[in-house]
């Protein structure tokens, strides 16, 4: 069964003048970079659903079933992107690559995330698209993953599609675990229950990889790391908050709704986290300073990357108070 309150820890805290407002709970996991277990908070072994945290899997399925994806496109394959024109162009590329347009995408039409985009739309009288939802990057590489292979692109969320059966295998072997739950996520494609144990392993053999490893499979799981590493800006948008960690620290990070976060530092330290309530404000500064205690990341630099996050409590025009990590 999911999680109660009952096996999970505090993670995070909304203080105001000194006075805790909020309180999050959740579960984490921290492996070292050898993979070991080397802090647990809170019962990391119940399942849930990693949402799009699960977006690397995803990604590397794809790569692994010859879907020909690299640099900025690669990078966009595993994006919740905040819908730039240049996220935009990116994902019309990945398209174009596989003769398909953006009628051919299965996730739910709808505006930028980005203020400035959204606003540019609404001024032209522009209906929401497709190509503009937060998850397009991720079905347009399905796309092309089933244009290599001959696949049905008509029929590409459906469950027992061939590509769904590659990634629901691939998820499997990262994490060590058997599927046993799949529902439909906001994006209209499989999302699969696991642990947080699970998904951690998963990361960490994704972020761990080298492009000179023996197995084909890590050696396309590097490709991913690196393309995310270089293309920042593709993965979220600029000045947000994946984006800005991965820029400032080298991190691999993915953020997941209902309050999931992924993140692998330089050295393979491994954090995955689940805010129970599913608030999505906390998980960037919990995974951090987790990454931090755990020797990972230097205590300099996690401080001010969490100044240029929006962690500020605002008393009417000043900061009066901060969302941070309970530890």
């Amino acid at each position: 069964m999911p999680s109660s309150p009952a096996d999970v820890v505090e993670l995070a805290v909304v203080e105001r003048g000194g006075f805790i407002e909020s309180r999050h709970l959740g579960r984490a996991v921290v492996l070292s970079p050898d993979g070991s277990v080397v802090d647990a908070l809170g019962d990391t072994a119940a399942p849930f659903l990693p949402r799009s945290s699960m977006k690397p899997l995803q990604a590397l399925a794809c790569l692994s079933a010859g879907a020909p994806l690299a640099g900025e496109s690669l990078a966009l394959a595993m994006a919740s992107h905040a819908g730039t024109e240049r996220h935009i162009a990116g994902v019309r590329e990945i398209l174009s690559a596989a003769g398909l347009g953006e009628n051919d995408l299965g996730c739910p039409p709808s505006y930028p995330v980005d203020t400035a985009s959204r606003d540019e739309l609404v001024r032209e009288h522009l209906e929401p698209s497709r190509i503009c939802m937060t998850c397009s990057g991720k079905h347009a590489a399905m796309l092309l993953a089933c244009s290599t292979n001959g696949w049905d692109p008509a029929t590409y969320l459906d469950p027992a599609h061939p590509l769904q059966t590659h990634i629901r295998e691939v998820i499997e072997r990262l994490t060590g675990e058997r599927i046993t739950t799949t529902v439909v996520d906001g994006c209209g494609a499989p999302v699969h229950a696991m642990t947080l144990a699970g998904l951690a392993r998963a990361v960490h053999r994704i972020g761990t990889s080298s492009e000179r490893s023996p197995f084909a499979l890590h050696r396309s799981a590097a490709t991913l790391v690196r393309a995310v590493r270089e293309n920042a800006w593709a993965i979220d948008g600029p000045g947000r908050p994946d984006t800005v960690v991965i820029e400032r620290l080298g991190v691999f990070a993915k953020s997941g709704a209902e309050g999931i976060m992924v993140m692998v530092a330089p050295d393979g330290t491994t954090v995955a986290l689940k805010v129970l309530d599913g608030s999505g404000r906390v998980g960037t500064a919990v995974a951090l300073r987790l990454l931090e205690r755990a020797g990972a990341l230097p205590s300099n630099d996690v401080a001010l990357t969490l100044r240029s996050l929006p962690l500020a409590v605002h008393g009417g025009t000043k900061v009066v108070g901060s969302i941070r990590a309970a530890f």
